[in-house]
């Protein structure tokens, strides 16, 4: 479903200031796999995910979705085979919209004119259906206005809406980073719940080690702009987070990566 070849991304090109971002970038996901990614900050993680959704270009290398080259296509012009849902809550639906206006939006993603929003019985039904499966008690607020809505329950609608048209890619950028952890949980068990039920190829960016080993059939690790490990799904499920540790330790001892890794994802993630 995705390839990504020889992509490398720096910002600041040629200053004092250069980061390399991703650094020759070599990957597959398959159709319906579900991946984790984690790393320290500045490893490289967002960026990788910026520059599959097209929010960000890379400076070589191709980017394959489906079958088709969208190395230089916009964000929008991949809407119609990509969702996302970022960490902040306030930035994945129209806050002056009312709940049933944003879910109707979310139906007709990838299309190349919005029509006059108008809901009639039939859809009204079937967005309380959807909304039931969030547990919020949100199926009867149709007509609630987002902004009015708590950070965790924007975060919910916006991760309805990006499944609600099931999508060839599924993106979560750190999607429960911002919440607190009873909301965070609930996200977490949606989202396995829309993933696993609808069999999406799936791409997740977490800061946590836990979510990194209990979700997904695959994990990356990341590290200055590279992925320093490749985990499998058979692999995973005999990981703890002293494991994950483990593994930077000795990629650090045989890349000579920074001395103080450790110690700085054990004050991110653990």
């Amino acid at each position: 479903m995705i390839r990504i070849v020889g992509v490398n991304k720096k910002f600041n090109p040629g200053s004092p200031d250069e980061v390399c971002a991703l650094g020759d970038i070599n990957l597959e996901i398959r159709e319906h796999e579900f991946v984790t990614v984690i790393g320290t900050n500045g490893s490289g993680k967002s960026t990788l995910l910026n520059v599959i959704a097209g929010t960000v270009f890379p400076d070589s290398g191709d980017i394959e979705i489906d079958g088709k080259i969208m190395t230089r296509k916009r964000d929008y012009q991949r809407a119609k085979y990509i969702s996302r849902v970022f960490q902040n809550p306030f930035m994945g639906t129209a806050p002056d919209m009312t709940i049933a206006e944003n879910l109707l939006m979310a139906m007709f993603r990838g299309k190349k004119r919005y029509p006059l929003i108008s809901l009639n019985g039939k859809q009204k039904s079937f967005f309380r259906d959807q909304l039931s499966q969030l547990d919020m008690q949100l199926e009867n607020r149709l007509d609630t206005v987002m902004k009015t809505l708590s950070g965790g329950q924007r975060q919910a609608i916006a991760l309805l809406m990006a499944v609600i048209k099931t999508p060839g890619v599924l993106l979560l950028d750190e999607h429960t980073a911002a919440l607190d952890p009873k909301s965070a949980a609930q996200v977490i068990r949606l989202t396995q719940k829309f993933v696993t039920g609808h069999s999406l190829t799936a791409l997740m960016v977490t800061h946590s080690m836990k979510q990194a080993i209990e979700l997904g059939n695959r994990t990356w690790m990341m590290h200055h702009g590279r992925i320093i490990d490749d985990i499998p799904e058979e692999e995973k499920k005999m990981l703890t987070t002293d494991d994950f540790l483990n593994k930077f330790e000795d990629i650090r001892k045989q890349e000579k990566l920074t001395p103080g890794l450790i110690e700085t994802l054990k004050n991110q993630y653990v």
